[in-house]
């Protein structure tokens, strides 16, 4: 508060309230689970390309790499990142991702406010010369999403379906043995290093949708899978672990 003001009977949780009130009209308003569904299936039907990826800790830690924390220490700061698929200090991997974001139909933004999502997420953008205005953002979990809201069985239905990643043999069984048509399996996906070989044989697939769950490499194959192949692609992440392990029913 300036000098000389008091505001009685005002909260902070008031003072906050209407800060946001004057803020929105500054907001970028995200693409809806519908609207990404609805968008999935014209692309499918369609046969355009059409690429959903999404940015969580691990991608935004390996874009990081020399743009906001200095590449030798992503490791100390983000440990997992050899599991997810990325071993820093990692430039090459840093600017695939950030050429497949570039391109990619719809990005997944976090909404977390932890020290490693959004707080995180504007920093790389701006050093990547990535403009979020002039992206098209749901949210990072719109693969949940597309679960939770019942979308995501009537977006499988039908399709035939190209499984990428290590849960890929799993999920491959348990949607089979749901009625799913599984017509390819591109497993086990071998980090960055691997993303040439993975969209090559993706590119000798009959499919129409590509569900991929392979960590950070994730993101470079669905965007790849759009721009070279001209098929549609999710980023499907853990979602094809809590199936494959039953936590999650189809």
């Amino acid at each position: 508060m300036p000098y000389g003001v008091i505001l009685p009977d005002i909260s902070l949780r008031d003072v906050i309230a209407a800060g946001v009130e004057q803020l929105l009209p500054l907001g970028i308003r995200l693409t809806s689970t519908a609207e990404v569904f609805n968008e999935l299936e014209n692309a499918i039907r369609d046969r355009t390309p059409y690429s959903i990826v999404r940015l969580g800790d691990g991608e935004l830690m390996a874009l990081a790499q020399d743009i906001v924390i200095p590449a030798e220490q992503t490791a100390a700061q983000a440990a997992f990142l050899p599991y997810a698929g990325v071993t820093p200090p990692d430039i090459a991997s840093r600017n695939l991702l950030a050429t497949a974001i570039r391109q990619a139909t719809i990005v997944g933004v976090p909404l977390s406010r932890r020290k490693q999502f959004q707080p995180l997420l504007f920093p790389v953008l701006r050093g990547h010369h990535l403009d979020i205005r002039s992206m098209r953002i749901t949210s990072s979990t719109i693969n949940y999403s597309l679960y939770q809201e019942g979308l995501l069985q009537r977006l499988l239905q039908g399709k035939s379906l190209l499984l990428i990643g290590n849960a890929s043999p799993g999920l491959a069984e348990l949607l089979t043995a749901r009625g799913y048509r599984v017509t390819g399996v591109i497993a086990p996906v071998r980090g960055m290093a691997d993303i040439d070989r993975v969209v090559m044989e993706a590119g000798g697939a009959d499919f129409d949708l590509a569900l991929v769950a392979a960590g950070i490499p994730a993101v470079v194959i669905a965007s790849r899978i759009a721009t070279e192949l001209g098929k549609a692609a999710l980023d499907f992440g853990h979602l094809a672990d809590g199936i494959t392990k039953r936590e999650l029913s189809l």
